[in-house]
């Protein structure tokens, strides 16, 4: 860690009043979409082609199908600010949005249901500090969903959807704005990475019973106000530990067993949001840009294998998330951003050549998934 860290983080944090600096306009949401009917019109040759990328759109409360080397083929109406989304076998897309998991078959892109939450995280409104779901996984066999429910100015909850029943189940505390949340490989374990309190909660599925890890490796310094908390995770499959990225500078290794780290060096030197992981341990890590310009980097995706060699993309302008392509070989890192300076639209990476090139989208695309 640079020696200026800690002071440069305690002067911007005092600025931010939470999170990732100061942001959210709190404006009213836009009229709730009635649920489309499940069965659809679509002919079979207008299907959503495998491959597609499907994007939350938290400025325009849609998710967008983007074709990969066109760009937009349709939108679709899921409820205000869609934070993120997964994707099961059954082609059922689960976007949590504001006041609501909206449900959308991808095959015929309609929304087919809303299920409400249960946890009471006040109004829906848009902006960065926004009540409602953001993190969002699907469990190995399908059979549940769990969202990290925000709740402004306080504790969070991760809410159990029953996807036979569309209907949330459980709710179980959790740490304060539950940015991620991902599952083990064998669905035994739910992990919700608590952005505002500087740690994850394991939750046993069975028991739905939760622990708290810390996962601060500068500190807990000036509270709400620090830049420096975790924000997206990634489950490793070789061994199952957490991986999350901090400043380009440092990936905490968690062992959610054991509650112990490991800190291992990073080389993009910048603020990282976004993280994702293949098959074959390559974890993807997306650089948003410099808290100290005097002293970062810019924004970046970074590769890094299993062996923890890096190559590090270079990239125009903030972004937030990113998704693979099925054969590893490219990278879509949505533009969205949950700060001020997003753009409408997905950078697409030839990871090979380091090629890039800009595709639209929605407007402000957060979560980004490959159907």
């Amino acid at each position: 860690m640079k020696a200026s860290r800690t002071v440069v983080v305690a002067l911007l944090g005092a600025a931010a009043l939470a999170g990732c600096g100061a942001g959210g306009d709190g404006s009213a949401p836009s009229e709730e979409p009635e649920p489309a009917a499940a069965t659809s019109t679509l002919p079979a040759s207008q299907r959503t082609p495998e491959g597609t990328l499907l994007v939350a759109d938290f400025g325009s409360d849609t998710v967008t199908f983007v074709d990969p080397e066109r760009g937009p083929i349709g939108s679709v109406k899921v409820g205000t600010a869609p934070y993120g989304i997964t994707v099961g076998d059954d082609g059922r897309a689960w976007v949590a949005t504001a006041d609501a998991v909206a449900v959308v078959d991808t095959g015929t892109r309609e929304r087919v249901d809303r299920i409400p939450y249960e946890t009471d995280s006040g109004p829906a409104t848009t902006g960065e500090y926004r009540g409602g779901g953001m993190g969002i996984a699907l469990a190995p066999d399908g059979e549940h969903v769990y969202v990290g429910v925000n709740v402004p100015d306080g504790k969070g909850t991760l809410e159990v959807i029953d996807t036979k029943k569309r209907e949330v189940t459980d709710t179980v505390p959790v740490g304060r704005r539950p940015f991620d949340v991902d599952v083990s490989k064998d669905g035994r374990e739910v992990y919700a990475t608590n952005h505002d309190s500087f740690d994850v909660t394991v939750v046993r599925a069975d028991s739905l019973k939760p622990r708290r890890i810390e996962v601060a490796p500068y500190g807990t310094e000036g509270g709400l106000g620090s830049w420096l908390k975790p924000h997206y995770a990634a489950v490793r499959p070789s061994d199952g530990k957490l991986l999350f990225p901090f400043e380009g500078e440092k990936l905490v290794v968690v062992d959610p067993r054991t509650g112990e780290s490991d800190i291992e060096p990073m080389t993009a030197n910048t603020h990282q949001h976004g993280a994702q992981i293949t098959e074959d341990g390559t974890l993807f890590a997306v650089g948003t840009g410099p808290i100290d310009p005097a002293e970062d980097k810019g924004p970046s995706l970074t590769m890094r294998t299993k062996d923890g060699e890096e190559k590090v993309f270079p990239l125009e302008g903030p972004h937030e998330d990113v998704a693979v392509s099925k054969d590893g070989g490219t990278a879509y890192v949505s533009g969205g951003f949950t700060r001020d300076g997003f753009w409408n639209g997905i950078t697409v990476i030839d990871l090979e050549s380091g090629d890039t090139r800009r595709l639209p989208a929605g407007e402000r695309p957060l979560g980004i998934t490959v159907l």
